[in-house]
């Protein structure tokens, strides 16, 4: 049996335990499933409004395990779930959680509800939760952890050992050791391998690597995510102002970033607006909002095109063979502009590209798109030839290889004037690009055709 096919198992004799109630057979599933996996149950019960077994199956839980699979949850169905917590028990699940997630929830409930429980809290934590919680959405202040292990510089690796045991078990990675001044600024780092190797004896300012890759606690999480996957970092130390660490971000965050970072950028690519939540969750009247704008925009640049059609109504009456080739010219330039704008946008987003790389770019895509048309235009000629003679093949092979060019060189060169005006560069794939290319197809090909078949 396959890992999904146990996982699914696993879920479906929980599922049945708890209809029927029977808490044995409960006890006895639960722990064959991961966190993750019951936050999917969860999900599933919901969807079917099917709260109360939701609530039943999390209230069967360990309460540390209860704190775990709530940040495995989406923001909606934390909110769910919690609403019907007393707030002594609120507070015990929130203490159970790491410092990243207990914020993220924290950030979730009502304010009338965060001041009760800021009032429960002891004031260290109360004060750490509001420093966490004040950092700016999107930035590393937003994504990052308290829950590090540091050790001061001029410890000895065995007193170095003692403190990681102390701290590691509220730490959210022990991978990473931090060596930090008097001051609380990181003088370097060093993994837990190290230290366990090193001589008792030996101090870690000997050991530590002293080039310490950080971020700061406004650095954009899209950056901080780029830094762990460039540099294979476990996790990313954050400073603030004074260069204090503060937190780190660890790479299974960053992970989540990319994720998130990706899934909107495809969303922007397709000329849908950021979604708030999955779209299966998403209320379908946002989801019509996120849509609607665009394609009504778009629809008025496709009568751009019906304007270049009714303009060559002459050329096109006395030969009719052209309008074969119409979808099929403004179609393969369309493809090939929204390839360019796609390799653009994504390589900007990886931080691949630049402007500065702009004219060099240009340049390769000229050589790439000419050879791209001139294919194009050899593999299309013959069909021209059969339609309508010599004449209209030529047109349609001159004609494709210009609307090729130009719909790869607008598709290339549009991402870098949205971000010249500080719009978002993703705006710039399939609809807007194929929109545009569109109508101007219509009028390089019926330009080609009206210069080259009156003069014949």
């Amino acid at each position: 049996m396959s890992l999904n096919e146990s996982l699914e198992q696993h879920k479906v004799d929980l599922l049945r335990a708890l209809e029927g109630d029977d808490r044995k057979r409960l006890n006895a599933q639960l722990p064959e499933l991961r966190s993750a996996d019951i936050a999917e149950i969860l999900h599933d019960l919901l969807e079917n409004d099917d709260e109360l077994r939701g609530r039943a199956l999390l209230d069967s839980l360990p309460l540390e395990r209860q704190a775990s699979v709530l940040g495995h949850l989406h923001d909606e169905e934390q909110l769910t779930f919690t609403a019907a917590m007393r707030n002594d028990k609120l507070q015990a699940v929130l203490e159970e959680m790491g410092a990243d997630e207990r914020t993220d929830l924290f950030k979730v409930l009502g304010e009338d509800r965060r001041e009760v429980l800021l009032r429960r809290m002891a004031h260290r934590e109360r004060e750490e939760l509001m420093r966490l919680a004040s950092y700016e959405e999107g930035t590393a202040g937003a994504l990052m952890t308290s829950d590090y292990v540091a050790i001061p510089m001029g410890m000895t690796v065995s007193r170095a050992m003692m403190r990681v045991r102390q701290t590691a078990p509220d730490a959210e990675t022990v991978y990473q050791l931090y060596v930090l001044d008097a001051d609380g600024r990181p003088a370097g780092t060093m993994s837990l391998r190290q230290l366990m190797v090193a001589r008792p004896g030996a101090r870690v300012d000997e050991l530590m690597i002293r080039d310490v890759i950080h971020a700061t606690v406004d650095t954009p999480q899209e950056e901080v995510a780029r830094i762990v996957a460039r540099y294979d970092l476990l996790a990313v130390p954050v400073v603030d102002e004074e260069r204090r660490l503060v937190g780190i971000v660890t790479h299974d965050d960053a992970l989540d970033v990319v994720e998130s970072e990706a899934t909107e950028d495809i969303h922007k690519g397709m000329s849908i607006g950021q979604l708030e939540d999955g779209v299966s969750r998403v209320p379908l009247l946002s989801l019509y909002r996120k849509r609607v704008t665009w394609l009504v925009l778009l629809v008025f640049g496709n009568l751009l095109s019906g304007a270049g059609i009714a303009h060559f109504e002459d050329t096109i009456a006395a030969q009719v063979a052209l309008v074969f080739f119409l979808p099929l010219l403004i179609g393969s330039g369309g493809n090939a502009g929204a390839q360019a704008a796609t390799l653009m946008v994504r390589g900007m987003a990886t931080g691949d590209v630049g402007v500065r790389d702009w004219g060099k770019l240009l340049g390769r895509e000229l050589l790439v798109a000419g050879s791209l048309g001139l294919t194009m235009a050899l593999a299309v000629a013959p069909i021209g030839v059969m339609r309508g003679g010599e004449a209209v093949a030529l047109v349609v092979a001159v004609s494709m290889i210009s609307i090729v060019l130009f719909g790869s060189l607008l598709g290339m060169c549009l991402p870098f004037v949205l971000d010249r005006f500080g719009w978002d560069p993703a705006t710039a794939s399939a609809p807007l690009v194929t929109t545009l290319i569109d109508a101007s197809g219509v009028l390089i090909y019926f330009s080609f055709a009206t210069l080259i078949l009156s003069g014949g």
